[in-house]
Parts: C-alpha cells; structure tokens; sequence
C-alpha cells in the first residue's frame, strides 16, 4: 500500500497550454498529488517520462511532432521492459485512436471534459492499476471498435474457470475490484487471484488488454 505521506506524481502531456494549465490547477488541489512536469508535444512527452519516471502520465492523443500514440509506445509498448502507467486524453469519446492506444500499452483512457473528479479518479486509478476509469465511457469505446460480431481472438492456456469468466466479464464492463468484490461477495485478495490467473492464461499485459478480448471474443456484448 502506499503510503498517504508519499503522493502521486503526474506529468501533463499536451499540446493546448489551456488544457495543461487546467489539469494542474485541478490536480495540485489534491494533497496526494504531484504534478511533477509538462510536455506540448509527444518527443517532450517521451523525454520527460524517462526521466522523471511519473506514476503517471497523462497524454493527449493528438499533438504535433510525435504524437500520443506513438509516445505511449514508446514509454508503455509490449516492447518495453518497464513500461509506464499512461492514460490516453481524448477531447471525442468515439476517437478512432483510443482503440489502438489500449493497443499500445495505454492502461486507460479520459474525455477531456470529464471534469476534475474523473480526472482525480482517473489518476488514483492507473496508479494502482485500476485501468479502466469509467464504466460508461469504457464500455461505449469498446461496443464502438469492438462492434456486434466476435472477432478470432487467441485462445487462453488453459480454460478460465468460472469465477474467473465473471471476474473478466466485471473487468470489461469497467468495473474496479471494489465493485468486482460487492458484486460477487468475495474478498479484494480473491478478486486480485481469480484476476491474476486470467491475466495469465490470456497473456494479457494488464486489465485493459483483458477487458478487450473479452469484447472481441464476444464473451462480453
């Protein structure tokens, strides 16, 4: 657990000044926060996160130069051997990007416009790997990119068990752990173990990748 005298350090990715500027004020009100940088571009963006190391990083999706996609492969890829927490900033809720950023490594997602508590939320969230931030927007992006029909997915190693098909299913539906705890009647260190398992059986790299198959595979409508 972290400890409340330690707080969470963001860096602020993107190109408008107005919008960084308003993400500080917003975020500086909060004791357990610290903005510890800011980047109008994605290269400032990939240089700052590298050597600040931030809890995280918010990063718009559009920006000059560089842009938010890739910089968020670049810090959070498969091919990053300690990649960073990113939450991708999108001003559109229906941005064809946001798909291909959850691609890229993004743990999650923010409207712009989604005002200061979702905005707090959505940094106490990816930093304790709660990355799907709101169920309402996760679920209206996925249905979009996913759409109707199950695509070919690759199979887990080995069948999920039933608690685990629900815990997925909860994951999908952006659900955090707590909610996932209420909603079954367990406890928060049996949701992380059925959770756990399941990551591993789908080779997934965090919740989001999990909460995409199970869009694709149709497990999830």
């Amino acid at each position: 657990m972290r400890r409340e005298t330690v707080p969470l350090r963001v860096l602020i990715a993107d190109d408008q000044a107005m919008v960084r500027t308003g993400f500080r004020l917003i975020l500086e009100g909060e004791p357990e926060i610290e903005v510890v940088g800011e980047a109008a571009d994605g290269e400032q963006a990939v240089r700052l996160a590298r050597e600040l190391r931030p809890d995280v990083t918010l990063m718009d999706i559009r920006m000059p130069g560089v842009d938010g996609l890739q910089a968020t492969k670049l810090l959070a890829g498969p091919d990053v051997p300690d990649p960073l927490h990113v939450v991708m900033v999108t001003t559109f809720g229906l941005d064809e990007n946001v798909h291909a950023a959850l691609r890229a490594g993004a743990c999650g997602f923010l409207l712009k416009d989604a005002g200061a508590t979702l905005l707090i939320e959505a940094v106490h969230a990816a930093a304790q790997g709660e990355s799907l931030v709101s169920p309402a927007i996760t679920t209206r992006l996925l249905k979009h990119f996913v759409g109707s029909a199950p695509k070919k997915v690759s199979k887990p190693d080995s069948p999920l068990t039933q608690r685990e098909v629900e815990v997925v299913k909860a994951v999908a539906r952006g659900r955090t752990n707590a909610e996932i705890c209420e909603a079954l009647v367990v406890s928060l260190s049996t949701v992380k173990t059925h959770l756990a398992a399941a990551q591993r059986k789908l080779r997934a790299r965090n919740r989001t990748e999990i909460a995409i198959w199970a869009w694709e595979s149709g497990l999830v409508r």
